[in-house]
């Protein structure tokens, strides 16, 4: 499996011979340039620019808006509704869970609080956590690291945090590494998992956001 990501909450999942999903494609108005994606199936964890510009995002056959469990040729799609962002339109946040076989990615979305027993239970078995980290209306650092020490993924990539062409108020990243203790950091263009190989403990994997225009 390939998790490459294009900043924000964006990323695109791939597996040879399967389907490819692109979540939370944003638009211009965050201040990153906008990647032009192809996918399958596209899903969008709240309905907000930053979030759900599916436009971008050519061929899909499939935009999941809202929880529920979808089968789209064989691979698993479940979503979750986490918490109500309350701001000029009360909505869900949506968390997505994708089953590739035995392997398994969790995108948070904008989570802004650490999930209670039964929601973690709920996620099942996670091997990539897709966390926000920047605070914001979504987790600050310390909060992200809590999240990581109830959901014992096997990586985590940070993600809705600080950096350079980012016009939200954000925390950047380092604030949650150092909150997990993180001194050597793994970063890379793309995250390449296999179904065979994890780490004891969780891995912190730093992705550099890629630009397709």
């Amino acid at each position: 499996m390939d998790i490459t990501w294009y900043g924000h909450s964006c990323f695109r999942i791939t597996e040879r011979n399967r389907i490819a999903v692109v979540t939370d494609p944003f638009s211009e108005n965050i201040g990153l340039p906008v990647p032009k994606l192809k996918a399958d199936v596209v899903t969008i964890s709240h309905d907000e620019p930053g979030h759900n510009n599916t436009e971008t995002v050519k061929g899909a056959s499939h935009i999941l808006t809202g929880p529920g469990e979808y089968e789209i040729a064989n691979v698993f799609v479940t979503g979750l509704e986490l918490h109500r962002i309350e701001d000029q339109i009360a909505r869900w946040n949506i968390a997505f869970r994708f089953e590739y076989d035995n392997l398994t990615v969790l995108h948070l979305g904008d989570l802004a609080h650490v999930p209670d027993q039964s929601a973690i239970e709920n996620f099942g078995e996670v091997h990539v956590l897709l966390l926000p980290v920047g605070g914001g209306n979504g987790l600050n650092a310390s909060q992200a690291a809590e999240v990581v020490g109830l959901v014992e993924p096997a990586f985590v990539v940070p993600m809705h945090y600080g950096m350079d062409g980012v016009n939200l108020d954000l925390e950047p990243v380092d604030k949650f590494l150092k909150a997990m203790g993180v001194t050597t950091v793994h970063e890379t263009d793309v995250l390449k998992v296999s179904g065979s190989e994890f780490p004891e403990q969780a891995q912190v994997v730093l992705l550099k956001p890629q630009v397709l225009a």
